[in-house]
């Protein structure tokens, strides 16, 4: 009885609802929404990343390239076993410039 009841109540409710509910919206309803993206992306994103482009190379070229002090604090550059590498002293990715080994930086 509840299962004869229950049919003829969901057999109501989808046909009162319209088409375009149950099976989703159809291409005509959205469309523009690719034109609004594609400006977004064209007219905001693009010269977005040139501005930051910009600005990134303006600081680099206003920086002075002269690493910090050395400060030796005991916490940094702790070597407790050599690198397998070179002198074991200098990491596989070690760039003098910025990398201080454990008692400086390094005289070129």
């Amino acid at each position: 009885m509840a299962g004869v009841v229950g049919n003829i109540l969901r057999q109501r409710v989808v046909s009162s609802v319209p088409f375009r509910a149950v099976h989703g919206p159809s291409a005509g309803d959205h469309s523009g929404g690719h034109k609004l993206w594609k400006n977004l992306s064209l007219f905001v994103a693009l010269p977005g990343v040139g501005v930051c482009m910009v600005n990134a190379y303006l600081k680099h070229q206003e920086e002075h390239h002269d690493p910090p002090e050395f400060v030796p604090y005991e916490h940094l550059r702790v070597r407790n076993k050599r690198f397998p590498w070179g002198d074991g002293n200098h990491s596989l990715f070690h760039n003098s410039h910025t990398n201080p080994l454990p008692d400086g930086y390094e005289h070129h």
